[in-house]
C-alpha cells in the first residue's frame, strides 16, 4: 500500500499544475493522517519537503514556494492536493506525498513512498 501521485506533466515556466495524491487505505488508527505533506527529489539529490496540511486545514510551506504553491485536502476522498503556479525551472523534480516527516517518525511512513509524479518546467 502507498501514496499515488498525479498530474505531474511538462509545462512551461510561469505555468501552472495541479497534483493530486491519495491512498484510501492509509489510515492513522483508522482515522485521516493528521499531517501530510508534498515532497519533491532531484536526481542525486535527498528528498525535500515543500509544505504540508493538517486535518483541520492548517498549511505551511517551504520558503522557496511560498505564494506559489498551495497545498489543500479533502479529508473525505483522503486525498490531498498541490497546485503549483509561477512554476520555475528549478521546481523539476519527482513530486511525492507522504505523512509529514516533521510530524512523524520515519517507521510510521517510510513504507507508503510510492513512484511520485514527474514535473518538468522548461520551454
Amino acid at each position: 500500500v502507498q501514496f499515488v501521485a498525479s498530474g505531474g506533466g511538462l509545462v512551461q515556466p510561469g505555468g501552472s499544475l495541479r497534483l493530486s495524491c491519495a491512498s484510501a487505505e492509509i489510515t492513522e488508527s483508522g482515522r485521516n493522517i493528521w499531517s501530510m505533506a508534498w515532497y519533491r527529489q532531484t536526481p542525486g539529490a535527498q528528498r525535500e519537503w515543500i509544505g504540508r496540511v493538517t486535518v483541520d486545514g492548517d498549511t505551511d510551506y517551504l520558503e522557496s514556494v511560498k505564494g506559489r504553491f498551495n497545498i489543500s485536502r479533502d479529508n473525505a476522498k483522503k486525498s490531498v492536493h498541490l497546485q503549483m503556479n509561477n512554476l520555475r525551472p528549478e521546481d523539476t523534480a519527482v513530486y511525492f506525498c507522504n505523512a509529514d516527516s516533521q510530524y512523524y517518525a520515519e517507521a510510521f511512513y517510510s513504507r507508503w513512498w510510492g513512484q511520485g509524479t514527474q514535473v518538468t518546467v522548461s520551454s
